[in-house]
C-alpha cells in the first residue's frame, strides 16, 4: 500500500477576538463541496478524485483594523511529514508574503505584521510549501490558501454631496416629493449591519420629513406659504448599523425653497385717489400713477389696470407700466375747465395669471375711486372754425371786405381778443384786417390769371396778455372776371407763293384767353374795318375757335410787294365782351408747281430762321467777348514765357559758376591757377588762365591791394563791384575769388599756399616767442632754417 504525505493546515487561535479557529477533524464552509487533492507536478496542477486526503485545508479569517501591541496571529501550517527534528523548512509566497505576512520557518505559524483594511483589499491569496532543510527539496506539493478579512464597523455613512438644493411650489399638499438624499457605507454589506444605512431628520421638523430606508424628503405640514417664509434648511443623518446604538452617523443639508404661486390677489392700499390737471394738459400726457401691492413675485404679480365705470370714462385712459406694475392714467381727449373741473373714475386692477387651484381665496382682482380735478389756465383764443374759406372776384374795389373770423377767449374772463395778418403768409400786403372785429379786406388790386389762390394765416391775441395767442388759416379764392382778352395762341408768319390761285388757304389761325369759362370758350375772327375791302386776302370763321385766311386774287408779285400785314379782331363771348386786334405776316414767296416754296426776298429769307434783331446783336456781342477772351488769354501767355535776362542760378554778378570739377589736387596746374587761393595782397595780377583762350584779349586790370584791418563785408562789396565792371570777368570759366582772411592777426598768414609762390626766405624765429603751444611748429620750421644755412 502506498503512502502519502500529508500536510495539515491548523488555524490555531489563541485569541478568539481576533481569529477563527478551524479544527483539522472539521470541514469548514470554506471547504468545497466535494473532496479534492491539489497534487502539484512541476508547474501543473491537477485535481485527483481519491478516497483519503493528503491535504486538509481550509481558509483563514483576520479581523480589520487590528489595535494590539504585537503582530497579529494568523493560523498555522502542518507537515505530516514533519518529525518535529527541525529537519523540514516552511515556506509562504503570494500576496504580502514576507512582509504583510510572515512564517516561522519552523513551526509554520503565520503573523500578521501590518494592521489591514478590508476596504483596500477584502482577500489576500497565498501559498505554502515543506521543504527539506537539508536537501532544499520540496516534500509536499505547493498548496494555495485564502486568508480572507472580516470587515468591523469602522466607516460612517458618506452622503453624495455635502449639500443639496431643492425647491417645491408653495401651499403644496402632505407628502409632496422634495428631493431624495443618498448616503453609501464602505463596510462589507454582506457581513453583519455595518453598511445598512437608516435615513433621520435632525432639522426642518415639523416641516418636512424623511424616510428611514430611501432618503425621500417630503412636506410634512399643509399651507406652507412663501410669503410668510421662503427658505428653509433641512439636515438629515444617515447611521449604519441599522440605526442601532454605537452605529457611525454622517450628515448632508438640504436647502428647500417654496417657489411662488398666485395665491394673493392684487389689492390697492387705499380706496381713493386724487389728482389735479391743468385744462391745457396734451393729450397721452400722464395725469398720475396708481399702484395696486401683490405680495406674489414674477408673473405671478403682474396686474392689468382699466377703468371699469366713472363720468371720465372717455376722457382718460390708463395703461401698465411693465416694470414699476402701476397703472398710469392719461389724457385721451382735450381738458375744458369752463365745461367740467372734476372727473371721477372707478379703476380695477386684476390679475393676468390666475391658479384656478386658488380661486376659492376670492377674487384675484382690487378696485379703488380716483378723483380728477381739472384745473383752470389762461387759455389762448379761439377760432370759431379750424380754417376759413372764401371768395372774391378779382376786379373787387379796394379796401372790400371779403369775409371775417371770430375768436373769443375760452377763459370765464372773456378777455376782449384783437387780430392781425401774419406778414410771412402775406408778404405782398394783399389783405388786411379789421383788428377790432376780424373783417378781412383787400388792399391791393387782385389778378386771378397772376394768382388764384390767396393762403393767409390770421392771428388772435388777447389784449391784455398779447402771448396767448391763436392762428388759424384762411384760404381766399380769387373767382374770375372777363377782363382779358383774346388772343392768338402763337405767332402767325407764313407765305403765298406767287403763283397761288385764288380762295387757296395758306394759313389757320387759333386763340386763347387766360379768363375761365364755366362754358367754354366761344372766339370770333373777323378783319379789321380798314382791311375788310381793300385787302388781298379774305378771312373765313370756322366757328369752332379756328378762322382760315384765303387768297382773295390769282397772282402776286413779290418784287413789287413783298410783304402784307393782315389785321385780325378776335372777340369773345363773355360778358363783357372782350376783343383784340391780332397781326398775320404773310411774305411773298417763289415757289415750285407743287406749291414748295424756294425762295423770297433778302428779309423774307431772314426772318423765317425765327432770329430776330435783338437775338443778332446778343449773337454779334456774344462773338466779341470771346474774341477780346482769347485775345488777353493769348497776351497772358506771352507775357509769361519772356524770362529774366538773368536766372537766379546762373547769376554772373552773385554767384560763383560751379562745374563740379573737382581737379586733380594741388598737383593739377592745368585747370586754374592755385595762386589764386592765395593772400589777396601778394595775387600777380599778370597771370591769366591757361586751360582757355579767350576770343579777344582784354588788359587785365589791375586790383586794388585791400588795405589794412579792411574789414570782411568791405572787401566782399569791391570784389563784387570790380567783376561787375570788368569785361573778362565771366561767361568764361573763371574762379572769382572772393576768400580774405585779414591783416589783423600778428602772425599774419600759416597757410603754406603763400609759401609756394613767395621767391623770399621767411624767418621763423618768431614762433618761439608764442609760448609752449607753438613749440612743435617752432622745432620744425627752426630745424629747416638750420639746414639751410648748413
Amino acid at each position: 500500500m502506498r503512502t502519502y504525505h500529508c500536510f495539515w493546515l491548523l488555524f490555531w487561535a489563541g485569541q478568539p477576538h481576533q481569529s477563527f479557529l478551524t479544527p483539522l477533524s472539521k470541514r469548514t464552509s470554506g471547504f468545497p463541496e466535494k473532496e479534492k487533492v491539489l497534487v502539484l507536478s512541476g508547474n501543473s496542477r491537477q485535481d485527483l478524485h481519491r478516497s483519503k486526503r493528503s491535504w486538509m485545508w481550509n481558509q483563514f479569517f483576520l479581523l480589520e483594523e487590528y489595535t494590539g501591541t504585537d503582530y497579529q496571529y494568523v493560523g498555522k501550517l502542518h507537515s505530516d511529514q514533519d518529525k518535529g527534528d527541525g529537519s523540514l523548512k516552511y515556506i509562504l509566497s503570494g500576496d504580502g508574503a514576507g512582509d504583510l505576512f510572515i512564517i516561522n520557518e519552523n513551526t509554520g505559524d503565520i503573523q500578521a505584521t501590518k494592521r489591514l483594511d478590508r476596504e483596500e483589499k477584502p482577500v489576500y491569496i497565498l501559498r505554502a510549501q515543506a521543504i527539506n532543510r537539508r536537501t532544499g527539496r520540496p516534500v509536499e506539493p505547493e498548496s494555495e490558501f485564502i486568508i480572507k478579512i472580516h470587515d468591523i464597523n469602522d466607516n460612517e455613512p458618506m452622503f453624495t454631496k455635502d449639500v443639496y438644493n431643492a425647491s417645491i411650489p408653495e401651499m403644496s399638499d402632505v407628502g409632496t416629493f422634495v428631493v431624495q438624499v443618498t448616503a453609501t457605507d464602505a463596510d462589507d454589506p454582506t457581513y453583519g449591519n455595518s453598511a445598512k444605512v437608516v435615513y433621520s431628520i435632525l432639522q426642518g421638523q415639523p416641516y418636512f420629513s424623511v424616510e428611514s430606508e430611501t432618503g425621500i424628503i417630503k412636506t410634512a405640514l399643509l399651507n406652507m406659504d412663501r410669503e410668510n417664509r421662503e427658505q428653509y434648511q433641512v439636515v438629515i443623518q444617515a447611521k449604519d448599523m441599522g440605526g442601532q446604538m454605537g452605529g457611525l452617523s454622517g450628515t448632508t443639508t438640504v436647502n428647500i425653497t417654496l417657489t411662488d404661486v398666485n395665491d394673493n390677489p392684487p389689492r390697492f392700499p387705499q380706496s381713493t385717489y386724487q389728482f389735479r390737471a391743468p385744462e391745457s394738459t396734451p393729450l397721452d400726457s400722464p395725469v398720475g400713477r396708481i399702484k395696486a401691492n401683490d405680495a406674489d413675485v414674477d408673473e405671478n404679480a403682474e396686474i392689468e389696470y382699466s377703468i371699469t365705470e366713472g363720468d371720465g370714462y372717455d376722457m382718460f385712459g390708463i395703461t401698465t407700466d411693465k416694470d414699476t406694475q402701476e397703472g398710469i392714467i392719461t389724457v385721451k381727449k382735450a381738458l375744458d375747465f369752463e365745461s367740467k373741473n372734476l372727473y371721477i373714475l372707478k379703476v380695477e386692477a386684476t390679475n393676468t395669471h390666475v391658479d384656478p387651484r386658488f380661486l376659492y381665496l376670492g377674487p384675484f382682482k382690487d378696485s379703488a375711486t380716483v378723483r380728477i380735478q381739472v384745473e383752470d389756465v389762461d387759455e389762448p383764443p379761439m377760432f370759431s372754425r379750424p380754417a376759413y374759406i372764401m371768395e372774391v372776384k378779382e376786379d373787387v374795389p379796394l379796401n372790400s371786405v371779403i369775409g371775417t373770423v371770430t375768436a373769443q377767449d375760452p377763459d370765464a374772463a372773456k378777455n376782449p381778443v384783437k387780430y392781425s395778418v401774419d406778414r410771412h403768409t402775406d408778404m405782398d400786403r394783399v389783405f388786411n384786417i379789421n383788428s377790432g372785429n376780424g373783417s378781412i379786406f383787400t388792399s391791393k388790386p387782385l389778378d386771378r390769371e397772376t394768382l388764384l389762390w390767396h393762403n393767409i394765416t390770421v392771428i388772435a391775441a388777447e389784449i391784455n396778455n398779447p402771448k396767448q395767442s391763436s392762428r388759424v388759416p384762411v384760404f381766399i379764392k380769387v373767382l374770375d372776371v372777363n377782363d382779358n382778352a383774346p388772343e392768338f395762341a402763337m405767332f402767325y408768319e407764313t407765305f403765298v407763293c406767287e403763283n397761288a390761285k385764288a380762295e387757296q388757304l395758306i394759313q389757320t389761325l387759333s386763340a386763347v384767353d387766360k379768363d375761365d369759362s364755366y362754358n367754354g370758350h366761344q372766339f370770333s375772327f373777323s378783319l379789321a374795318p380798314e382791311a375788310a375791302s381793300s385787302s388781298n386776302f379774305t378771312l373765313q370763321d370756322n366757328r369752332d375757335n379756328t378762322a382760315g385766311i384765303f387768297t382773295r386774287k390769282t397772282r402776286y408779285n413779290r418784287h413789287e410787294t413783298s410783304t402784307y400785314f393782315l389785321p385780325v379782331v378776335i372777340s369773345d363771348n363773355d360778358y363783357p365782351i372782350q376783343s383784340s386786334t391780332e397781326t398775320v405776316t404773310i411774305r411773298v414767296c417763289a415757289c415750285d408747281h407743287r406749291g414748295k416754296m424756294l425762295s423770297c426776298n433778302a428779309e423774307a429769307l431772314i426772318h423765317p430762321t425765327g432770329l430776330s434783331t435783338g437775338a443778332l446783336i446778343a449773337i454779334l456781342l456774344c462773338i466779341i467777348i470771346l474774341l477780346v477772351t482769347v485775345v488777353l488769354f493769348a497776351a497772358l501767355r506771352r507775357q509769361r514765357k519772356k524770362e529774366p535776362l538773368i536766372i537766379s542760378k546762373e547769376d554772373i554778378r552773385d554767384n560763383i559758376v560751379s562745374y563740379n570739377d573737382e581737379g586733380g589736387g594741388e598737383e593739377d596746374t592745368q585747370a586754374f591757377d592755385i595762386g589764386t587761393l592765395r593772400n589777396p595782397e601778394a595775387i600777380d595780377d599778370n597771370k591769366l588762365r591757361r586751360d582757355i583762350v579767350p576770343e579777344t584779349l582784354f588788359l587785365p586790370r589791375r586790383t586794388a591791394t585791400a588795405r589794412d584791418n579792411t574789414d570782411v563785408r568791405d572787401f566782399i562789396n569791391q570784389r563784387l563791384k570790380e567783376n561787375d565792371t570788368d569785361p573778362t570777368a565771366p561767361p568764361y570759366d573763371s574762379l572769382a575769388t572772393y576768400a580774405y582772411e585779414g591783416n589783423g592777426s600778428v602772425a599774419e598768414s600759416l597757410s603754406s599756399l603763400e609759401s609756394v609762390t613767395t621767391d623770399g626766405d621767411q624767418d621763423y624765429d618768431y614762433l618761439s616767442d608764442w609760448g609752449p603751444r607753438f613749440k612743435k611748429l617752432a622745432d620744425m620750421y627752426g630745424s629747416m632754417d638750420s639746414d639751410k644755412d648748413s
